[in-house]
């Protein structure tokens, strides 16, 4: 007979020791030159992607100034359908008209001693936005801070944008209308050329090495006693990546760059479209 097989013990299981175990399970490590790796890689894709993210922002913002253009350009032309087809004046001067206001009257609004009234401006029941930041008299490049604001009401938003009060409405422009004031105020339909020429437009001033935001758009050549001569500060605003955004007076808005124009202070990126003053400025400055 075959002897009986013995029979097996389990094994007991054998321990690992503490250490071993530990080093069995801990996790790899980076090594000083994987980690190089890992930060060169992180810095040229974020080299790659930050000036798109930048590039895009500024598309939204320039989208943005040129829906205020357009709004700017329909009240307009809602203005001039109350008033006989004609152009929105770009201030009042009467005495009696700012007595009554209680301070000097400009198409944006009217400029108290304490205080900015936009209801009081000839613009303002066109409009569907106030003086608040971002609307639609703010040029989102241009927010508030960013120049002297010419009322020196701090924190009260005025306008960065210009209007062409110049040629539309030269009895009623500030700074202009005693050597201009004989010309006559425009009807829009009387306008030439309403596509290119500007109604509203980026606006700055140079105020020798500190800008200001200026509510009206002055051509690169200015007329006094019978003739045209270059104008040292044209105030169209090239803010957006070398663009000025300007409406035209049929309401439509595009960016323009200075092409054959000038920029007469490009610390600040100002100038004019063109050096003349057509077709943008003022169409039919050979006839005045």
């Amino acid at each position: 007979m075959k002897p009986p097989l013995a029979r097996s013990h389990p094994r007991a299981p054998v321990r690992s020791a503490p250490a071993a175990a530990a080093r069995r399970f801990a996790p790899p490590g980076f090594s000083l030159v994987e980690l190089l790796v890992v930060v060169a890689v992180i810095a040229m894709l974020l080299s790659i992607l930050l000036p798109g993210l930048a590039a895009a922002r500024a598309a939204g913002r320039e989208t943005r100034c040129l829906a205020a253009l357009r709004q700017l350009g329909a009240a307009l032309h809602l203005y001039a359908a109350d008033f006989s087809g004609a152009a929105m004046p770009a201030a009042y001067t009467d005495a009696a008209a700012v007595a009554a206001a209680g301070g000097p009257i400009y198409w944006w609004g009217v400029v108290t001693e304490s205080a900015i009234r936009p209801e009081h401006g000839p613009l303002w029941r066109y409009l569907t936005a106030d003086l608040r930041t971002g609307g639609a008299l703010e040029c989102p490049d241009q927010p508030p801070g960013s120049f002297d604001d010419a009322q020196a009401l701090p924190g009260i938003i005025t306008s960065t944008y210009g209007y062409n009060g110049y040629y539309l409405t030269p009895a009623q422009t500030p700074g202009w209308s005693m050597q201009i004031g004989r010309r006559p105020w425009q009807r829009l339909e009387t306008v030439i050329r309403p596509p290119s020429t500007f109604a509203f437009a980026d606006t700055l001033l140079d105020l020798g090495g500190r800008s200001r935001n200026v509510a009206l758009l002055d051509p690169p050549t200015l007329y006094s006693n019978g003739r045209w001569s270059a104008n040292g500060s044209p105030t169209t605003a090239f803010r957006h990546r070398g663009r000025a955004m300007a409406a035209g007076v049929d309401g439509h808005a595009a960016g323009h760059r200075p092409a054959g124009g000038a920029l007469t202070s490009p610390p600040f990126g100002i100038g004019s479209v063109s050096r003349t003053n057509d077709p943008h400025y003022v169409p039919d400055w050979r006839a005045w």
